[in-house]
């Protein structure tokens, strides 16, 4: 059984914050994709089977947490993965 339109919401919250801050990044795909998955390993999980329903029933409060939340996931995971990153190449 193949659940084809279930994701978890943080992911395009996750990306779309990558892709609207970090843009000097995007030319490293696997860096921004090791730092997504940092991110989201911080971040809950919020499974759902479309954006559009869950956004409509989600509170502004909500939605402003979980931004903050993506926000500093990110922050964490750029500064993590790069210093990681760092350290592999020093001798």
């Amino acid at each position: 059984m193949a659940f084809e339109s279930l994701h978890n919401y943080y992911e395009t919250l996750v990306a779309e914050h990558l892709r609207d801050n970090y843009d000097q990044l995007s030319s490293d795909q696997e860096l921004i994709e090791d730092i997504a998955c940092v991110a989201l390993n911080q971040l809950p999980a919020r499974y759902i089977r479309h954006d559009v329903d869950f956004i409509f029933y989600m509170s502004s409060d909500e939605r402003d947490k979980m931004e903050k939340q993506v926000q500093k996931a990110v922050k964490d995971a750029v500064e993590f993965v790069q210093k990681t990153k760092n350290k592999k190449k020093s001798p």
